[in-house]
């Protein structure tokens, strides 16, 4: 039974890990300030077909530096938890101006 636990306990730790990854892309030179705009993209068959877009372009507007940041974060993999299950997964878009 305690190998058991230690290899679940493994696993969520391992889990609960994959919420570091994000891509980040700097436009121009970077954010210059501390403005954020953020949107959740969703996708079905875990990641294959969007269903809603997002375009970082229209969510930066007229500033020409700026940072993209695509990740899967905390409150992602929580949602995740529930909707994989029916195959819809979620990520978080970040524009930081």
């Amino acid at each position: 039974m305690k190998k058991f636990i230690a290899i679940f306990m493994t696993c969520i730790l391992l889990f609960l890990m994959t919420g570091c990854a994000a891509h980040i892309h700097e436009i121009g030179k970077g954010a210059q300030g501390s403005k954020m705009t953020e949107v959740r993209q969703w996708y079905a068959l875990w990641g294959l077909i969007p269903i809603n877009e997002v375009d970082s372009g229209d969510m930066a507007g007229d500033a020409t530096d700026y940072t993209i940041k695509t990740e899967s974060d905390e409150l992602d993999i929580i949602i995740n938890i529930f909707t994989a299950n029916v195959s819809v997964v979620s990520r978080t878009v970040t524009v930081t101006k």
